[in-house]
């Protein structure tokens, strides 16, 4: 079993890498092998909803000079995601938001799949981050790891946020809840028929 870890930092080793390897040591431990990938330093343009991925065959963007689709690519060989951002604003780093509406818009195989969702921050603003990120799994009909609290950790610097006692029992609890979903998920696919997704239904509303 894979996961992909995504760090949407600008930092390659920072605090939201340090939290990534909480969880991928759980994974790890349970033989999950997990990649890390690193995005949030790269130039990466927003979605331009140009609509091109939904009427191309391979659904993938028309943007073809980042990252974007080969990522879209490697989600057709993982059985979870995990997406990580440092908070800026009260909300998603720039270039993760910018990757992130592009990876979902597009055709990214992630549909009853595992994906957690992690933030690290120095003081404010992580659940309002958190509840933003979780919002690409709930349209993209990935199953959510549970947690005993929301998926945040806290710290200025790697060194700090291996202080936060909380927010690295969080993060490791959450890698060992991580790797039982998956593994629930597996066993039952020989027992139990996945939902079929249904053509969905547009209604706008200014006609």
């Amino acid at each position: 079993m894979k996961v992909l870890a995504i760090n949407g930092s600008p930092h390659k080793n920072g605090c939201t890498y340090t939290a990534i390897r909480l969880m991928a040591e759980q994974l790890e431990k349970e033989g999950i092998e997990v990649e890390i990938l690193h995005v949030g330093n790269q130039i990466i343009r927003g979605c331009t909803a140009c609509n091109s991925c939904s009427r191309s065959a391979d659904k993938k963007c028309i943007f073809n000079d980042d990252i974007v689709n080969e990522v879209i690519e490697k989600t057709k060989e993982i059985d979870g995601i995990i997406i990580g951002s440092p908070v800026y604003y009260s909300g998603i780093a720039g270039t993760m938001k910018s990757f992130l509406d592009r990876l979902f818009y597009s055709g990214a195989h992630l549909q009853y799949k595992v994906g957690t969702a992690l933030v690290s921050l120095r003081r404010s603003g992580g659940v309002d981050t958190f509840h933003q990120m979780n919002n690409y799994f709930n349209l993209a009909n990935v199953i959510t790891t549970p947690s005993h609290y929301w998926n945040v950790i806290h710290g200025s610097n790697a060194e700090e946020v291996m202080q936060d006692r909380e927010g690295v029992q969080i993060m490791q609890t959450l890698g060992q809840k991580m790797a039982w979903l998956m593994k629930s998920l597996e066993y039952s696919r020989e027992h139990v028929a996945l939902p079929q997704i249904e053509k969905r239904v547009w209604t706008n509303f200014i006609r």
